[in-house]
C-alpha cells in the first residue's frame, strides 16, 4: 500500500489528529500565507524581505507569520535586531511541492485521465 498508510489512517480514527492537521492545512486556504511560504521555500528571509518579496504591507506580514507560526509550519530566530524566518522543515517544503504539483496535474487534466484508466483496468 502507499508510504504513510498508518498515518492516514490517523485522521480516521482519531478525531484530535485530524483537527490539528486540518488546521495545519488552513495555511494553504490564505493566497498571502503561500506566497509567504513560497518566497521562504526559497531560503531565509526576514520579514522586511518578505513583504518586498510578495508585496505586502510589513503589519500584514507579520500577521501571517504569527498564524504560520502557531501552526508550526515557520519558525523565526532573532539575528541581532531582526527576526529572520524559515520554512520549519523539509516536510512544509514537500507540502508546498505536493500543492503546486496537484494543482498542475488537475489544471491539465492530467487527473480525468489517470481516473479512466483507472477505471478500466478494474
Amino acid at each position: 500500500m502507499a508510504h504513510g498508510h498508518t498515518d492516514i489512517d490517523r485522521l480516521l480514527d482519531d478525531p484530535g489528529y485530524a483537527r490539528a492537521t486540518a488546521e495545519s492545512m488552513q495555511a494553504l486556504a490564505a493566497p498571502s500565507r503561500l506566497r509567504i511560504m513560497a518566497r521562504l521555500h526559497r531560503g531565509d528571509a526576514s520579514v522586511s524581505e518578505l513583504a518586498d518579496a510578495v508585496g505586502m504591507e510589513i503589519s500584514a506580514v507579520s500577521q501571517q507569520l504569527r498564524v504560520l507560526r502557531h501552526l508550526g509550519l515557520v519558525v523565526g530566530e532573532r539575528a541581532g535586531r531582526r527576526v529572520v524566518y524559515t520554512l520549519h522543515d523539509d516536510h512544509v517544503g514537500e507540502l508546498l511541492t505536493q500543492a503546486v504539483a496537484h494543482v498542475e496535474h488537475v489544471r491539465l487534466g492530467l487527473a480525468r485521465q489517470h481516473e479512466s484508466a483507472r477505471q478500466a483496468v478494474a
